[in-house]
């Protein structure tokens, strides 16, 4: 079995929701906390993101004038456990890597969130430095999930320029 020479990102995270909230939070409710402004395709031009509930589904982003750009497709759909996408937001899907993302219910009302990103060698020498800035991008948009399941309106500002086509 080969290995991954970059190793997968892994990110996880408790919210005081259960797992189906916490599920609906990520995937209906995704154009609430994930920063458009600054990791989308468009930037400034998008204006929603959106899941569709299947695999197969798209994992998009909507500009202002009606036009979309493709972030990924669902490869796994087990609501309200798992949840699997491609990630090649603004590039060839031959290139693409997996975000896979676990909701671990722990008590009634807190579930733990998994997420690994991984299959950075198919981006080639630029695997590493890709890794190192979704590393940083991931952290912000967690950040930015974790304090909207809590109920906050003020969510964490991105840093830097972020894009999603990195």
């Amino acid at each position: 079995m080969a290995t991954d020479v970059v190793p997968p990102l892994r990110r996880s995270l408790i919210v005081p929701l259960s797992q189906a909230d916490a599920f609906d939070l990520f995937v209906r409710r995704i154009a609430d906390w994930w920063p458009l402004a600054t990791h989308s395709v468009g930037r400034g031009a998008a204006v929603s993101c959106h899941v569709e509930p299947s695999v197969g589904g798209r994992v998009f982003e909507r500009a202002r004038d009606g036009t979309e750009a493709l972030w990924g497709t669902v490869v796994a759909w087990d609501a309200p456990w798992r949840l699997a996408f491609t990630w090649h937001p603004g590039r060839a899907p031959a290139s693409a890597q997996e975000v896979e993302v676990q909701f671990v219910e722990l008590v009634a009302a807190q579930t733990r969130v998994e997420v690994v990103h991984r299959g950075w060698d198919r981006a080639g020498e630029r695997a590493a430095p890709m890794r190192a800035r979704h590393d940083e991008g991931w952290q912000i948009i967690l950040a930015r999930f974790e304090a909207l399941s809590r109920g906050e309106t003020a969510l964490p500002a991105p840093r830097g320029p972020g894009g999603c086509n990195a």
